[in-house]
């Protein structure tokens, strides 16, 4: 074989080798891509939700306990300071609460009602209400609009209850309620004593920490 021939033969083996290993190098990327699902075919990874927050108050070591509010005692609900000046202790259907009457500096009456929720995780529950006016209103079974908001009933029954101090209620009675909640979470109650008229008023619930202590009664 001369020496043109066997350059051109090795030339051309060179040129299948480099074929070979392009096409190779081609089928492994193939390969590979379709081992490997598209990105727009691979689901989102969604953030996992947050936990659910509750309205209701917890008590802690670190706050004061609602639950020693006495009549005659000086509170702050938020820094705002309040003469407690009556109390209410409701029982129905084995549930108990306290309802505390509070006279501000504008002399506006409010409630304040604490209350052990029973169930998986007992928590203490504490609210702010005040008054509404009701323009002759009763508490209806069914959706109620109040001042353009849709409330829908949650409870209703007849209680039995003890009064102490300025309540302007018997010594003891029983006393009529429906309470209702919003969509946006907003409550409302009805409260009517011994067959009298309705009294309306809207819920707030207190975070801990919201109450505290200025004097005790003696």
């Amino acid at each position: 074989m001369s020496m043109t021939s066997m350059v051109v033969l090795g030339l051309s083996i060179a040129t299948v080798l480099l074929l070979l290993g392009a096409f190779l190098a081609t089928l492994r990327q193939d390969r590979k891509g379709r081992a490997s699902a598209p990105a727009g075919e691979v689901a989102p990874v969604e953030p996992p939700l947050p936990a659910p927050v509750s309205a209701t108050a917890h008590a802690g070591t670190d706050y004061a306990d609602p639950r020693t509010i006495e009549v005659g005692d000086r509170i702050q609900v938020h820094g705002s300071p309040a003469r407690v000046i009556g109390a209410m202790y409701v029982s129905w259907q084995g549930r108990q609460w306290t309802e505390y009457l509070l006279r501000d500096a504008t002399r506006r009456p409010q409630w304040l009602s604490v209350e052990v929720r029973k169930g998986d995780q007992p928590h203490l529950e504490v609210m702010l209400w005040t008054e509404v006016p009701t323009q002759g209103m009763v508490p209806a079974k069914s959706m109620l609009i109040m001042e353009g908001v849709e409330f829908f009933p949650i409870e209703r029954g007849t209680a039995a209850f003890r009064s102490e101090g300025e309540t302007g209620t018997p010594e003891r009675g029983l006393l009529d309620f429906a309470d209702y909640r919003a969509t946006d979470g907003r409550l409302l109650s009805f409260e009517r004593i011994q067959g009298g008229p309705w009294t309306a008023c809207y819920a707030r619930p207190l975070a801990p920490g919201s109450i505290s202590f200025a004097t005790r009664a003696s």
